[in-house]
């Protein structure tokens, strides 16, 4: 087992970095390592079915993420265009492909299979060029998230249908399985929506990370195991999971949990399928796999042009969609896999369907590269934001300090999204009907699911020192943009932030202390204009003294004799503003 892990891992830090490097995106990589080191390659590995199966549930973790995301402002703003574009774009492009599949003589179950599968685009493979090219903002660059947005909900009812179907067709289905499928889907929704939630605050609440990463993942195999059981896709129960997550505190934590096990997972499912990848059956024939490949990115171009320009999309904008979304996606391996263990495709047609999809994968980058020279800039127009959680604002932390943030945020209507690692007050707050999020904000994981790096200010409103310089260094060594505000507890945690090179540091209760010592003055009867002016008097001489200590507070020696001489130097100032006073 390790011997296979270490041809796994050696294969993958050799293609990946390549593939990437050469503008063709990770999948690619994945399945170029797959082929090279299959039974069509080396033959370093053999047993594919076996780690095919295992890889699966990479998969299985892609969809509950997926689910995650699709919180109901998330589609609502994107609502034309994921069920206006997205739609027609599946439907006639499926059904165009399913058409060409027919003329070339497969059944008709088969048919409508293999044009569907085709029809989907690559999820991964799209955002990675966009965002590489930096135009996931542009018009066509949320045309083709819209269109991957209404794919990966497509593909749900196909994960559930195909495991229904026989080699006879729809017409043989029964009734019985279909109820029992409807209600274990019930039972699934009911229990998330009021066993789930509770369940992981009681976990959260035994405050060992370890616990909770078990949980989610427990989360995602108990409902894929129930789908599994009443003859449904794994999947299905994965995405109906994260969907019922979507809006609840710990979504972030959720993410940051899985995201590794996935990404790996995912991986290793890709370089499965690359060596399901028949080299044998493509050196054969390269001539007609190759136009078949170019026939399969035609089709699917000309359809999305088509579309586009009915939505009224330039001519460029237009092109630039139809061509990034040409090519065949992951979840057609999915689909083609499960249709073939129902027996609705023979293991060739299975082969020559999943080389057919690498192919037009490998086409697309210089497809897209080419366009792109005949057109100008993409600088499609602003668009809302998709994700509430992509906000300008992050707060980690959200005691009396925070909330008090918060309020002002939400009165000035600045988007905020708030980290708490105390289950308690997140429970407290979200009794409030405020948005906020379980999670370590210290986590990289977590900070990425918050969408840290498309946010512009980061807050640290922690109580505990070592815990909020913790925080502090994450972000500033992974998201450098952020301009950091943190609340130090006192002068030496203000001056740790600083060496850090956060300039943007409130001392808790400082200026509270202030305000107080102004009203004392007052109270013992000094004039408001004198007492406000002593006050600031103070607060510069005390943030200057910070600044000079800053640079020898390590020393104590030297702290303290800078401490004595900004005593004496405060007197000094008091003295003469006195003696001012009184000359006048």
């Amino acid at each position: 087992m390790l011997h296979d892990i270490a041809i796994f891992l050696v294969a993958a830090v050799i293609a990946v970095p390549v593939s990437r490097r050469l503008g063709l995106g990770s999948v690619l990589g994945f399945l170029a390592a797959g082929m090279a080191i299959g039974p069509w390659g080396l033959r370093l590995i053999t047993d594919v079915e076996s780690i095919l199966g295992f890889s699966e549930f990479g998969v299985v973790l892609l969809l509950f993420l997926i689910g995650l995301e699709l919180q109901p402002a998330r589609l609502w703003t994107l609502r034309t265009q994921v069920f206006g574009l997205g739609l027609a774009q599946f439907m006639l492009t499926g059904l165009a492909l399913a058409a060409a599949a027919a003329g070339l003589g497969l059944p008709p179950t088969a048919a409508l299979v293999a044009g569907f599968g085709l029809a989907m685009s690559s999820t991964a493979f799209v955002l990675q060029l966009l965002s590489e090219r930096n135009e996931l903002q542009t018009q066509p660059g949320r045309a083709a998230f819209s269109v991957l947005l209404f794919q990966d909900l497509s593909v749900i009812p196909f994960l559930a249908v195909i495991p229904l179907m026989t080699s006879g067709g729809v017409d043989s289905l029964s009734w019985e399985p279909v109820l029992r499928a409807v209600a274990v889907v019930c039972v699934l929704v009911l229990a998330g929506r009021y066993a789930l939630r509770p369940a992981l605050r009681a976990l959260a609440a035994a405050g060992v990370p370890e616990i909770f990463t078990a949980a989610a993942l427990l989360v995602v195999v108990g409902t894929s195991l129930l789908m599994e059981a009443v003859g449904l896709s794994m999947s299905l129960g994965a995405f109906l999971a994260g969907m019922l997550l979507a809006d609840s505190e710990y979504r972030h934590e959720l993410q940051a949990d899985l995201e590794p096990f996935k990404g790996l997972l995912l991986g290793l499912f890709f370089m499965a399928v690359g060596m399901l990848v028949h080299l044998g059956m493509l050196a054969q024939s390269p001539l007609a796999f190759f136009a078949a490949a170019l026939g399969l990115v035609a089709i699917k171009s000309i359809v999305l042009y088509v579309l586009a320009r009915i939505l009224r999309m330039d001519s460029e904008d237009a092109r630039a969609t139809a061509v990034v979304l040409s090519q065949g996606g992951e979840f057609a391996f999915v689909i083609f896999a499960l249709a073939a263990t129902a027996g609705l495709l023979g293991a060739d047609l299975n082969q020559q369907l999943i080389l057919l999809v690498t192919l037009s994968m490998l086409l697309t980058p210089p497809l897209y590269a080419l366009q792109a020279k005949w057109r100008k800039p993409l600088t499609g127009p602003a668009y809302d934001t998709i994700d509430a959680s992509e906000a300008p604002v992050i707060l980690a932390g959200f005691g009396p300090f925070g909330q008090i943030i918060g309020r002002l945020l939400r009165v000035r209507k600045i988007g905020f999204t708030v980290l708490e690692k105390s289950w308690e007050q997140v429970d407290f707050v979200r009794r409030f009907g405020n948005k906020i999020y379980y999670g370590d904000a210290a986590r990289i994981e977590l900070l990425k699911a918050a969408h840290a790096g498309r946010a512009r200010i980061f807050v640290i409103s922690i109580a505990n020192t070592e815990t909020s310089l913790r925080i502090a260094e994450t972000v500033r060594k992974h998201f450098p943009h952020l301009r950091i505000f943190a609340v130090a507890n006192d002068r030496d945690h203000a001056m740790r932030l600083m060496d850090m090179g956060i300039t943007d540091c409130i001392r808790r209760a400082y200026y509270s202390s202030l305000e107080m010592s102004r009203q004392l003055f007052v109270a013992l009867g000094e004039p408001e204009a004198r007492a406000r002016r002593d006050i600031e008097t103070f607060r510069e001489h005390d943030e200057a003294t910070l600044l000079r200590q800053q640079a020898v507070y390590r020393d104590e020696k030297r702290l303290i004799q800078t401490a004595q001489q900004a005593a004496r130097e405060l007197e000094q100032l008091f003295e003469a503003d006195q003696a001012e006073e009184t000359g006048k």
